[in-house]
């Protein structure tokens, strides 16, 4: 998911009652919600060897269990260096390390949890295994889970500075009514799947070997439809919409898209070219087409499903060349 309903979230739970337990609770709620992103560094790499790094080993069992340990000491290391100087706020409660590595615990478990939650996947499990988990459920981005944060915290925090009692409870009633609405999604999504794993197998007499019900920005009861067929030719993609409050299977398109670029030369193009290698890592669903020959070898376009606009050709892929003597070389071998 995006940073701001990672650092909502973070501080919706601080409204729970978690930012009393010690001082600095809110803020390291906040920053730890945040934290395993600390692997976008990774950009930093160019083209496309960051998605071999990105949603990996931060989001993993060790960056959950290592990373706010490294969070705790620097918030109580500010915490006394506040003080030193004179300028920790009188008001701010004692910082217990116990409580903050705790609340920092917490706020790196939402991330990951959260992070599951959409289609372009979490490697939960990094370094024990690279699979990827995905829960084809939220859009990266959803801003009905914005407002709903938005709204729940301004309540809450207003409630509390008013000096009410229950300014904990609306905190709580947003948490189960986010819940509420994700787990919602996730019946759609698996109503979408189901749904139309029957409607291509009816059309095409054959049943699909995937189906990735894909979440699409605001209109939540939508679904963008993928999936892909298997056969002697290769692997073939289609696409279609699923509408909740329409008919009850997805329109299917009749257009499938081949992957025409054979194995041995996605092999010697992963060889050549670590972009390449990355890529496919992270891919789910790839699309790879031969271009044609070139002076310098085979030109391929490599793209995935989930992430595939016809109308932005480089909207987000890789391009590669196999280059013949390589070709020739490898295949000696």
């Amino acid at each position: 998911m995006d940073n701001l309903t990672h650092g909502l979230t973070g501080a919706v739970l601080g409204q729970l009652g978690l930012k009393k337990k010690t001082g600095l609770g809110m803020v390291t709620l906040i920053i730890a919600a945040n934290l395993p992103d600390v692997d976008a560094l990774a950009g930093i790499l160019g083209g496309h060897q960051s998605l071999a790094l990105r949603r990996g080993v931060t989001h993993g069992p060790f960056g959950i269990l290592l990373l706010p340990i490294l969070l705790t000491g620097i918030m109580v290391w500010f915490d006394r260096w506040q003080g030193k100087r004179g300028k920790r706020p009188p008001d701010r409660l004692p910082v217990h390390p116990g409580w903050l590595l705790m609340l920092a615990w917490i706020g790196a478990l939402s991330h990951s949890t959260l992070d599951i939650l959409n289609s372009y996947g979490v490697r939960f499990l990094e370094p024990f295994s690279d699979r990827w988990f995905y829960g084809d459920t939220i859009f990266i981005i959803d801003i009905w889970i914005w407002a709903a944060l938005i709204i729940g915290l301004w309540l809450s925090l207003r409630r509390e500075k008013q000096g009410k009692s229950d300014w904990q409870r609306t905190a709580w009633f947003t948490v189960v009514a986010v819940s509420a609405y994700i787990f919602a999604n996730g019946l759609i999504t698996g109503k979408a799947e189901a749904d139309t794993a029957i409607a291509v197998e009816q059309q095409t007499g054959e049943r699909p070997v995937l189906v990735v019900a894909n979440p699409v920005p605001f209109i939540f009861w939508r679904r963008e439809m993928l999936w892909q067929m298997t056969d002697e030719n290769g692997t073939s993609y289609g696409e279609g919409m699923f509408h909740l409050f329409g008919n009850t299977s997805p329109k299917l398109n009749e257009k499938l898209i081949w992957n025409e670029v054979p194995a041995e030369k996605i092999a010697l193009a992963r060889a050549v070219d670590p972009d390449v290698d990355a890529y496919l890592f992270w891919s789910r669903m790839p699309v790879l087409q031969d271009l044609g020959e070139t002076a310098n070898g085979t030109a391929i376009r490599i793209t995935d499903m989930r992430f595939r606009d016809p109308l932005v050709q480089d909207r987000f892929g890789v391009n590669a060349t196999v280059p013949t003597a390589v070709d020739q070389d490898i295949g000696r071998k």
